[in-house]
């Protein structure tokens, strides 16, 4: 049976100073839930914008015997009240695929001073990135990794405004490159270019292999819908269409949910009209 907990600090504990990223990994390993734990989150650790993560991730590095029992591993679980997605401080990730050899998940919310480093793991089998932009150092690093266990790749795009410096042809490269023999689950969410990344997702050689595919979060409008009309019948392997939060129309949504595969169509958004352009959000970006 997996166990969880959340470590982060409230206000209170963090605003003189004492307490924070320098701090939580002692904290964290004096809890005694610790040693019972298979899946750990790390929230708050205090003035998230202006201090980075990475004691934290050296600490878990330099105690990784202590942390040998953790599979899924969440750094930045915080909502837009505690620190908003854009102003989240992230670290250096290229020791932790070394120190930790039995994880088999890893989320990570929030992209600035984030890098991934040399990505090289034997377990892995899902990799998260939540952000409101994925930069191109990222994407490389993900290109490049060597993860033949990876099962589950979901990527926040976002907003070139928060961090995202590429176009449909850097995630196309992605696709193209990236070399994950046993993946079933491959989400490209949260762009505000849902259908162009629609069209890229749908002639990935990915398609032929997943049984899920996720293009939730973004500006998904009939333009996409119409392109999963036409392709998902030739890819009987998918078995789940992941779309929610969109800006397909009513009727759209009925033809998709009529495929003879699972649906998730929630959280239907209307365009804004100002001054006769029509604006689309993804849900994610500051």
């Amino acid at each position: 049976m997996n166990k969880s907990k959340t470590f982060s600090y409230e206000y209170d504990e963090y605003e003189d100073g004492t307490k924070g990223a320098h701090t939580l990994i002692d904290d964290l390993l004096a809890d005694p839930d610790f040693s019972g734990l298979t899946e750990l989150s790390i929230g708050n650790w205090g003035d998230c914008w202006e201090e980075s993560c990475q004691p934290i991730i050296d600490g878990i590095i330099s105690h990784a015997k202590e942390f040998s029992h953790i599979r899924s591993l969440f750094i930045g679980d915080m909502d837009f009240e505690e620190c908003e997605v854009s102003w989240i401080i992230q670290g250096n990730y290229g020791g932790l695929w070394a120190a930790l050899p039995e994880l088999t998940e890893l989320t990570i919310k929030g992209s600035t001073d984030l890098e991934l480093g040399a990505v090289s793991h034997e377990k892995l089998e899902s990799l998260t990135i939540i952000c409101g932009g994925l930069p191109n150092s990222v994407i490389e690093s993900v290109k490049n990794a060597r993860l033949p266990g990876l099962k589950k790749l979901i990527l926040y795009i976002g907003s070139d405004n928060y961090g995202f410096e590429g176009d449909c042809e850097t995630i196309r490269s992605l696709l193209d490159t990236m070399d994950f023999p046993k993946l079933e689950y491959l989400g490209i969410v949260d762009s505000e270019m849902q259908d162009d990344m629609t069209e890229t997702v749908l002639g990935c050689r990915y398609m032929d292999q997943i049984h899920t595919l996720d293009l939730s979060c973004g500006t998904l409008s009939d333009k996409g819908g119409a392109l999963l009309l036409e392709a998902l019948p030739a890819h009987p392997n998918i078995q789940k269409l992941d779309a929610h939060y969109h800006y397909l129309s009513t009727g759209m949504m009925q033809r998709l949910a009529a495929l003879p595969i699972e649906t998730e169509l929630s959280e239907q958004n209307k365009p804004d009209n100002y001054r006769g352009e029509v604006w689309m959000n993804a849900m994610l970006t500051e």
